[in-house]
Formats: structure tokens, C-alpha cells, sequence
């Protein structure tokens, strides 16, 4: 069941993104297409970082038969269409929060193992000789209001006494004179490890490997009904079936029926959207002392996230609308456009090339969820990173691999992933909860 519109699924749509028009195509016989009949040790469902990621580790690591199945192209969910944002952490806590629900020992644990994700997606990229356009050092967390300046003050002060995580504050004037000024600029935090990158591109790269590592990964391949004929997984496809003794679900915000309801129902996709700009000028980039790569993100509830390409187009995100029909496209396009304008008042000419949106996946518990089903031990999951999931979700494919193979144990986790999400109460009510926390989100950035 979902309130969105059937459209956002039709995995026989491109995404229309920028990506899309500039990521190398798919080494052939990569992606293997529609999957027939066969059996398998591990079936994995969802074909990007998580999965790709997964299929890699199993088929590498554990000499495991490994078929993954997407329902569209390899990294056709949010894989492929997010910012580019290789970031932490992946929650919708603040660290304070963080620390308060967990302890300072876990909350440590957690952060370490998202500094280590960072550092995994740019070695694989090294390693591998992935050209994923890596870009800047760091991400700029700035606030939007005079009065966010204070928490961004607590917050760096947070992250060196708890975390050992230097941040470095900047005042208002400073952060004009070395990174970019705005209508919307008060100030910033700068955190290190971060970077941006082209999201395809990691996508790409992930089942590249992953294919030559032994993985078979079939795109196009929906799983429309999951039955279970003993200790045996069935999944049935429009062109086939997967008989396997292990499952991964790796869907994130695209998770469904007939995903199982402890997964399904305890999930909230919510849209984010993406516009990016014609290459801009040198005239245009000096009208707003644009003098960065370092990718950014305002302390705005519904976030604005924005970082120059290295083509000097420029992309600009939001949250989205909340229905998903091709109306409410046309018109949160040209909210995204208005907000541009309004934020960056010297690019008013710039055209926009490119607009698309997809699903981020969020949760009660407001961190990710990686483990295995209580009901069911032969079913794991890897998703939930509220639009944070570049570095995380390469990361959390590769601890559900070591889960499946037996390597590590779900006491290993940092608890604040471990286990299933949290119970949503009537989940059948989600989308009004989604629009009542948007209203007031909007509400409280006013």
C-alpha cells in the first residue's frame, strides 16, 4: 500500500536526471536483465548501494551464489537520482539527541562506523579506479536565520568533546570571504571528512565489481509475490523465479509489498527533489562569491542541500511535495526554481537543464535499521538513511553481507541500527502523518 502516485514505481521511467546524461554506460553484461528460473544461497532484493554493495561482499568475501534483482535499471532508485552528498550521519537525530537515546559509548560507536563508511566509498573508488568526480573536503552546514548560528555553535562544540571530530565555525563575513554569500547565509559550520561525487557513477562502479566478483544482478526484474515452500524463499518475477535460502531486502524508500509488513509497514518514504542549473559564468559565480566545491546544507527542517559541479552547473534540493502526481512535479519544480532565485538572487537568468525526485527513506527510530526479521532469521534488511545514504548505505550492505556469511553477529552492530524499525502506530494513516510533520517543519523555518 502507498498514498503516492503510481507513477513514482514505473521503473520503465528514467529519473531525467543530470546523472543520467552523464554517468558511462554499464560495462555489458553487468546487468544481466530480467531473471529467469533458478536457484540461488542469497537472493537480493534492490538494485542499488545496499544491494550492489551486498552482492559484491557475498559473492567476494563468502564465495556465495548471489542474484540480485531490481526492478528497473541497476541504481534507478535514489542511488542514482540523490545530491551526491557522501556525508554523515545518516539520521534525522541531532547529535545531542543521539547521545541522550543511546549513551555517549554507542553514540560514539555509530559515528565511527559512518567516518569509516566515508573513507570505504572513497578507497573502493581509488581502489577499483572508479572516476566518481570526487569534489571539495568537507560539507558546510550553514544556518539560514541570525538564530541558528547558536546551535551551530553547540554543535561543533559537541562534536570535538564526544566524537573528536574537529568542525570548524565560521561567521558570517568569514564564510563570505572564503566559501559563497547568500540571502539565506548566517554563518556555517564546516565538518570534515565529507565530500561530494557523481552518485551514478559509485552506482555503476559498485555492480561493475560486483559482476565481476561473481554476483549475477538482473534488472528489470520486479518481485511481484514472495512465497515461502519450506525452508526455501520463492520470488516471483515477470520473467522468472529465485529459489534461495537467504533473503536481503535492500529497497530503502521504494519498500513495499510484497516486501514483508515488518519491513513495509514501518517505513516512511518521503520525496526529495532535485533542480540543476546551466553551467554558470564567471560573472554569475562572483555575483554571489562562489568560491567553493565544499558541498552544502542549511539548518533548515526541510533542508535546502546545494553544491557547484564540476562544470559549473549548480544543484539545488528540497524536500518534496507529498503525493507524487506529475502535477505536484510541475509545481514543486517551480517552488524549487522561485527558492533558487530568492536564495541566490544573481542567478536569476540561470536557466534550469535538469529537474527530478525520488524517494528518501525514514523511520520512527530515525536512524537506519540493519539486522535480520524476528520472524524469519533467513530474511535481513539493510535500509532507512534518511537522506544521507551515500556513504551509509555501502557501509550497511557490507555489515548485512558479514551478517549472511557469518562473520559478524547483530551484537556487533552500534546499537542505534540494530534490529527491525520501529513499529509506526497505524501505518495505514503515514501519509497524513507526512503531510502534518511537513506543515510543520514549514511552520517552524518561518
Amino acid at each position: 500500500m502507498s498514498w503516492y502516485h503510481a507513477g513514482m514505481y514505473d521503473a520503465a521511467r528514467p529519473a531525467g536526471s543530470l546523472w543520467e546524461d552523464t554517468a558511462p554506460p554499464l560495462a555489458p553484461g553487468v546487468d544481466l536483465g530480467p531473471a529467469g528460473d533458478t536457484d540461488c544461497d542469497v537472493a537480493i532484493i534492490g538494485g542499488g548501494y545496499t544491494g550492489l554493495s551486498a552482492a559484491l561482499h557475498l559473492a567476494r568475501d563468502f564465495s556465495l551464489d548471489v542474484r540480485l534483482l531490481e526492478a528497473g535499471p541497476l541504481g534507478w532508485g535514489a542511488s542514482g537520482r540523490n545530491g551526491g552528498f557522501c556525508t554523515l550521519p545518516p539520521m534525522a537525530l541531532s547529535f545531542a539527541e543521539l547521545i541522550s537515546r543511546y549513551g555517549e559509548g554507542e553514540a560514539r560507536r555509530f559515528i565511527d562506523t559512518q567516518r569509516e563508511a566515508i573513507s570505504f566509498v572513497r578507497s573502493f573508488a581509488e581502489t577499483e579506479a572508479i572516476d566518481i568526480e570526487p569534489q571539495g573536503e568537507g560539507e558546510l552546514h550553514v544556518a539560514h536565520a541570525p538564530s541558528r548560528f547558536a546551535e551551530l555553535e553547540k554543535e561543533g562544540d559537541l562534536l570535538s568533546r564526544v566524537f573528536g571530530i574537529e568542525a570548524e565555525l565560521f561567521r558570517r563575513e568569514e564564510v563570505a570571504e572564503r566559501f559563497y554569500d547568500s540571502r539565506e547565509q548566517f554563518g556555517a559550520l564546516l565538518m570534515p571528512l565529507s565530500f561530494g561525487l557523481h552518485p551514478l557513477r559509485l552506482a555503476r562502479g559498485l555492480a561493475t565489481v560486483a559482476a565481476r566478483s561473481g554476483a549475477r544482478l538482473h534488472g528489470s526484474s520486479p518481485v511481484t509475490r514472495w512465497e515461502k515452500e519450506g525452508r526455501r524463499h520463492r520470488l516471483v518475477t515477470p520473467s522468472g523465479t529465485i529459489r534461495a535460502s537467504r533473503v536481503l531486502v535492500a529497497t530503502n524508500g521504494f519498500t513495499r509489498a510484497p516486501m514483508p509488513e515488518a519491513l513495509s509497514s514501518r517505513v516512511l518514504p518521503v520525496m526529495s527533489n532535485i533542480v540543476v542549473t546551466r553551467p554558470l559564468t564567471e560573472s554569475e559565480l562572483a555575483a554571489q562569491n562562489w568560491r567553493t566545491e565544499t558541498p552544502c546544507a542549511n539548518t533548515r527542517n526541510l533542508l535546502f542541500y546545494y553544491r557547484l559541479l564540476p562544470d559549473r552547473r549548480f544543484l539545488f534540493g528540497a524536500r518534496g511535495d507529498t503525493t507524487g502526481t506529475p502535477e505536484d512535479g510541475v509545481r514543486m519544480r517551480r517552488f524549487m526554481e522561485r527558492r533558487l532565485r530568492e536564495v541566490f538572487p544573481g542567478w536569476a537568468d540561470a536557466e534550469i537543464t535538469h529537474s527530478w525526485r525520488g524517494f528518501v527513506c525514514m523511520g520512527l527510530r530515525r536512524t537506519p535499521s540493519v539486522g535480520t526479521l524476528a520472524a524469519d532469521p533467513s530474511v535481513s534488511f539493510a535500509l532507512g538513511y534518511h537522506g544521507n545514504g551515500v556513504a551509509a548505505a555501502p557501509w550497511a550492505g557490507r555489515l548485512a553481507a558479514q551478517l549472511i556469511g557469518g562473520t559478524a553477529k547483530i551484537g556487533d552492530f552500534p546499537a542505534p541500527v540494530r534490529g527491525e524499525p520501529a513499529v509506526i502506530p497505524f501505518p495505514s494513516l503515514r501519509g497524513w502523518y507526512l503531510r502534518a510533520a511537513l506543515g510543520y517543519y514549514w511552520l517552524m523555518d518561518r
